[in-house]
């Protein structure tokens, strides 16, 4: 398997993994925009043009897109997250041409019909709602919001109903134009496939143009609070929060090892201690979620009313004797579950092109996988216990409870229990 990387003239990066012992192909297009790049009156817009670029170019309506790609058995698709917006297929290694031709078209040359728009502006409005009706969303939304109050990172990526229903032509224009530069693009493929037919096919991309003058991003600071709604659902759903090392932090790995230990699967602490010798609730686990210039480490669990309070303090409790009493064993088990992830995720083209690419988006550089695991394994015992003392210690956390959560601590108390 061989990887190359070239760039285009206008300063678009092409780069692929060549797998000749598979039939298909994984492409997409990268770009290194998603809802932070958001003013706060075009909060949604990000995810709304995701849903857009489907919708008809200048050659091609929404239904010869979705006809195309799959008469020739391929599907394609987007997301949009905070930092990063895709457009990607997946087709047999014959239709690489068509594939990219139809993600070049769709960047290039959608049209944003306000017919499209006022249709489309319904289906969203109803993902609004269904997110609303689903109190695990509510309560990731809740914490976002509260551990990065009133900044781009805090915004829904869906938006709020009275934005998207605000939403016309011009504001889709406007965000391209000020975020869908040529040095923010990176297209990928891995598969089967040689290096030379992509950087072919990529001309298509040649016309989007370069960003003459970089613009500056603030960064985003961490918090913490507290956002309390009581409402009669069947559980209290708790989630805390706490501010966590970037992508380029030295402190990264220590970071994911500590996440896997606390709640990363059935034999993590939380798991064993709330779940299988409380029986407090049904699942519990940890995130390291991690930005450009900050990050989040945060657990979640859902409860009973009358367990919430019970719940909230043995997180506490777990979390503050964690940073003395984590064993070799325990990262160990750790490491090599981030080691088998990394390789297990491998076998798949898709995630090997979204590596390569976010790779260079985020570092500016091809991560080799042996790189990675190499930062794996030089966390030691003593890294994985700083990371918890520095940040339980240094950061005031977020917390938010939904449902019925009125017995659960508030997060001065969460805190004075993790410090005494």
């Amino acid at each position: 398997m061989t990887i190359n990387i070239d760039k285009l003239k206008n300063g678009i990066r092409v780069v692929t993994e060549e797998i000749p012992s598979i039939e298909s192909v994984s492409v997409g297009i990268w770009i290194n925009a998603g809802s932070r790049n958001e003013k706060k009156i075009e909060n949604g817009i990000a995810h709304f043009l995701e849903h857009m670029a489907f919708k008809g170019t200048e050659k091609r309506s929404a239904l010869q897109i979705a006809e195309e790609i799959e008469s020739v058995g391929g599907f394609i698709n987007a997301y949009t997250s905070r930092e990063i917006t895709c457009y990607y297929a997946k087709v047999l290694k014959n239709h690489l041409p068509l594939a990219v031709d139809i993600l070049s078209d769709i960047i290039s040359n959608s049209i944003f019909s306000e017919q499209e728009i006022e249709i489309e502006k319904g289906v969203i409005i109803q993902e609004i709602g269904q997110m609303k009706d689903t109190p695990d969303d509510v309560i990731f939304e809740l914490l976002q919001k509260e551990a990065f109050a009133d900044t781009e990172l805090g915004r829904s990526i869906l938006g709020s109903a009275e934005n998207i229903n605000s939403f016309q032509r011009e504001n889709f224009i406007n965000f391209i134009d000020n975020n869908y530069f040529a040095e923010k693009i990176v297209l990928c493929a891995a598969g089967n496939l040689k290096h030379k037919d992509l950087c072919k096919l990529a001309l298509s991309l040649q016309d989007i143009r370069e960003l003459k003058k970089p613009k500056s991003k603030s960064k985003v600071l961490f918090k913490g609070g507290e956002k309390r709604v009581i409402k009669d659902l069947e559980q209290a759903h708790f989630a805390v929060g706490f501010e966590a090392p970037n992508l380029k932090s030295p402190k990264l790995f220590a970071g994911k090892v500590f996440s896997v230990i606390m709640g990363g699967g059935m034999s993590s602490r939380l798991f064993q201690e709330i779940r299988e010798k409380r029986g407090l609730c049904y699942s519990i686990g940890t995130s390291f979620d991690c930005y450009s210039d900050n990050g989040i480490f945060l657990s979640y669990a859902g409860t009973s009313g009358d367990k919430v309070k019970e719940l909230s303090e043995v997180i506490a409790s777990e979390f503050k004797y964690s940073i003395t009493t984590i064993n070799e064993t325990e990262v160990e088990r750790a490491k090599t579950q981030l080691r088998s992830s990394l390789l297990m995720g491998l076998e798949n083209s898709s995630s090997r092109s979204e590596r390569l690419a976010r790779g260079l988006i985020i570092w500016d550089k091809i991560v080799e996988v042996q790189e990675t695991i190499s930062k794996i394994d030089s966390v030691s015992l003593q890294d994985v216990r700083n990371f918890g003392v520095e940040m339980f210690h240094n950061s005031s956390p977020a917390m938010a409870l939904y449902g019925k959560v009125e017995d659960a601590l508030d997060v001065n108390q969460f805190s004075k229990k993790l410090q005494n």
